[in-house]
């Protein structure tokens, strides 16, 4: 009998974990797009030069994010890129390494699968548990943030006090602790961010948004083991940053606005180098307007340049994620696919974007105005144009050239839409440098397939 029991008390146990298991709810969502590209120069350099070389080239990528929702409290959240490639065969050659110091691209963007995030969303009693590998620097608006750069391990927590959200968390950067890397002689060489922050939401008859502010602190060792040369010297880094936001509806406009401020010191391991306070700001204004079927809108950035030897000014960009033109400063596209547009007397691989058109908005003054019209619920029309100078030219001239683009989005199902676009960039003599080359305008003409669901 104690063995009938013990039998029948095995399967109840079977069972009950079954049942747990097949209690799992999966959740999908996830985007598809196929986008073609005319870029007519792939440099700033005028024809005359007989350098004028233009290319065309289709590209695509599906991104599948997957919940596991165990319980309404307790999820594992994923996201995977799968195919994420131009167009082209299969090769050997499509699977040559990235080469971060010249900057070369290649073709090695061939792979069939990108696994970037992998975490445990808890809503505790106490609060909201994030632990895992997730988006890096998100945080208020879009100013600022890298949430299509590199994803990392991080530990969030969230927790309601009244109206505010307090906001702690924690990143690794980079670990390069002796049993992982193997190859440093020194320890302390990690580099480690911590963040905390309040967020406050409101909401009345005129208006509702919300506004909060991120402080950090990063401590930055993992260049401590650079070896002392012409060009190099081992430092260490503390740098601290405040990020104000605020994001408000008042009846049709809707208006956001971000403030990034860094400051701390680079501190050299060596008496042969000076060390250099960082002192960085950046500024961001966005407003949009919508009447019916016409909308109008506007953005000021500003990114401050660095000129002074004895400090770091440049230590912040406007981020990888805001993208506000189809040529000029679009990191996605440019740096994902194409690679820098510049002038290539001027292109330091260090450096990479001092001197380019496209990529992270760095040293800059930019304004945009944009409009648009939905004459029917399918189809929307858009026209924006920009301008943009140098903080710090360095030099040469300040002004880094105008862009208008103009775009047209047809939405074919609720989930698939079509989008047509035209970016023609009047290039400004900042790209010339101190150098007395001859520049030419650039334009591009890109057509976009989207799935999304």
């Amino acid at each position: 009998m104690k063995r009938l029991w013990l039998v029948l008390l095995s399967l109840g146990l079977v069972m009950a974990f079954s049942v747990s298991a097949l209690a799992v709810d999966v959740k999908f969502s996830g985007e598809y797009y196929a986008q073609g590209m005319y870029l007519d120069r792939t440099n700033l350099l005028d024809e005359s030069d007989g350098n004028d070389p233009s290319t065309a080239f289709f590209f695509q990528r599906f991104r599948l994010g997957t919940d596991f929702i165990v319980s309404p409290c307790l999820k594992l959240v994923t996201r995977v890129d799968i195919m994420e490639r131009t167009w082209e065969p299969d090769t050997a050659a499509n699977y040559a390494p990235y080469d971060a110091t010249n900057k070369t691209y290649g073709n090695a963007d061939a792979r069939n699968v990108d696994w970037d995030i992998a975490y445990v969303d808890y809503t505790s009693p106490i609060g909201l548990f994030q632990v895992g590998y997730m988006e890096d620097y998100t945080w208020g608006t879009v100013w600022g943030n890298r949430t299509t750069g590199p994803t990392t391990g991080q530990i969030k927590y969230f927790v309601p006090i009244g109206p505010v959200t307090m906001v702690f968390a924690y990143a690794k950067e980079e670990e390069n602790n002796l049993s992982i890397q193997g190859g440093y002689q020194a320890e302390d060489v990690d580099f480690d961010s911590y963040r905390v922050g309040p967020i406050f939401k409101f909401k009345s008859d005129a208006a509702a948004g919300e506004a909060g502010v991120l402080f950090i602190y990063n401590n930055v060792n993992q260049y401590r083991v650079l070896p002392l040369t012409l060009t190099t010297a081992p430092f260490k880094q503390d740098m601290y940053f405040i990020q104000p936001y605020f994001k408000a509806k008042f009846g049709p406009v809707s208006m956001q606005g971000e403030i990034n401020y860094a400051f701390g010191e680079r501190d050299f391991e060596t008496d042969l180098v000076d060390d250099q306070d960082i002192n960085s700001l950046t500024a961001w204004l966005d407003a949009d307007a919508n009447f019916g079927m016409f909308s109008v809108g506007g953005s000021l950035a500003y990114v401050q340049g660095d000129d002074d030897p004895d400090e770091i000014n440049d230590a912040l960009t406007g981020g990888r994620d805001w993208n506000p033109c189809l040529i000029m400063n679009n990191n996605n596209m440019f740096y994902t696919w194409i690679g820098p547009i510049n002038n290539p007397a001027l292109h330091v691989a260090t450096e990479p974007f001092k001197y380019s058109v496209d990529g992270e908005l760095v040293n800059v003054i930019f304004g945009q105005v944009r409009a648009s019209v939905t004459p029917i619920p399918e189809l929307t029309a858009g026209m924006s144009l920009s301008y943009a100078q140098a903080d710090e030219d360095f030099g040469g001239d300040n002004d880094k050239g105008f862009e208008v683009d103009i775009t047209g989005t047809y939405k074919i199902t609720n989930n698939l839409s079509y989008m047509l676009g035209v970016g023609y960039l009047k290039t400004g003599d900042f790209y010339k440098g101190e150098t007395d080359a001859d520049l030419d305008d650039d334009y591009v003409v890109l057509n976009k397939l989207t799935l999304s669901f």
